[in-house]
């Protein structure tokens, strides 16, 4: 007979809507699965937090020491990155597993008091000292047969605790995905400003230079032509065009709403998305000589300064 305190209903519908929905899973997360039997009692625990690669430590009694690489293999199946740290915990009935005395420790603990008889005369050492020392009296080890006999069990405590870890970490993603996008449409409005501000930089410009030129000609008494104007306004209009960084924008932030929307969680790529996205926005900054245009760059790195701080902890 075997109980264990996972619920598998949650785990099917976790599988089916991984199928059917989009997926963004966070790196931290806990979970934790006790399954037992007639003849032992497995639990695990598992928890994790954020990692740029994939780090698995595990604590393991030593009865089960001999499955760790097994044990490693489900869970690089089923987490790509995070530092994962496992607990397991065996227990066995006491008729199972129980305590026995260490008659070599012991004796090798006699013949010492013995050479050291002329030392320790008119000391009386009873045996129940002796039973205190240490490693007189160990654990005894499980049978062999039984021992090979729970790897089912330790299999399904560790996945039944990966299944709530899942739950886990696809819960709290789904969190961080809805404030991505809300990032997102924060960006990509304000990109749509600033792609209607852009024009009117270079006729504010040209205006600007007009006045200031009429102005210094008037004082100064002396002609200037209309071509040197032009040539200026032209080099200007060359150097603040930010249609291609624009353009660049808008397909990274449509490539980066679609891979919000896979089925399968991809923090890297959203990772490498976001440095790109802020290189194209600070070269705008950079780039268009205009106040609000400016403003508008503000509040869009503010955005993907958020959009980082949320992709630390996604797979």
């Amino acid at each position: 007979m075997v109980v264990s305190t996972s619920n598998f209903e949650s785990r099917k519908r976790f599988r089916s809507q991984r199928k059917t929905r989009s997926l963004l899973l966070s790196m931290t997360g806990f979970g934790n699965a006790t399954v037992e039997t007639d003849v032992l009692s497995v639990s695990a625990e598992l928890k994790a937090v954020n990692n740029r690669f994939l780090k698995i430590s595990m604590r393991l009694p030593e009865t089960i020491g001999r499955f760790d690489s097994h044990i490693e293999k489900i869970i690089r199946e089923r987490i790509a990155r995070g530092s994962v740290q496992l607990s397991l915990r065996v227990r066995f009935p006491d008729s199972v597993n129980g305590w026995v005395i260490d008659t070599d420790v012991l004796q090798s603990y006699r013949q010492q008091l013995k050479a050291m008889q002329n030392d320790l005369a008119g000391t009386v050492v009873e045996t129940r000292d002796l039973l205190m020392l240490p490693g007189v009296v160990v654990e005894s080890e499980p049978r062999t047969e039984l021992v090979d006999s729970i790897w089912s069990v330790v299999e399904r405590a560790v996945s039944e605790s990966l299944a709530q870890f899942d739950q886990f970490r696809r819960d709290e993603g789904a969190c961080m995905q809805d404030d991505l996008q809300r990032q997102c449409d924060l960006i990509t409005g304000t990109v749509e400003a600033v792609a209607e501000q852009a024009p009117t930089v270079v006729a504010e410009y040209r205006d600007r230079l007009l006045e200031r030129v009429t102005r210094a000609v008037q004082e100064a008494g002396v002609t200037l032509e209309e071509s040197d104007i032009l040539r200026e306004v032209a080099v200007f209009a060359d150097r603040c065009d930010i249609n291609e960084e624009i353009t660049r924008l808008r397909s990274h932030l449509d490539q980066f709403k679609r891979f919000l929307g896979s089925e399968q969680s991809m923090g890297r790529k959203l990772e490498f998305l976001g440095q790109e996205m802020f290189r194209e926005i600070n070269t705008i900054g950079s780039k268009a000589n205009n106040v609000t245009i400016v403003h508008s760059v503000v509040e869009m790195k503010a955005a993907i300064e958020r959009i980082r701080e949320i992709l630390q902890n996604v797979e």
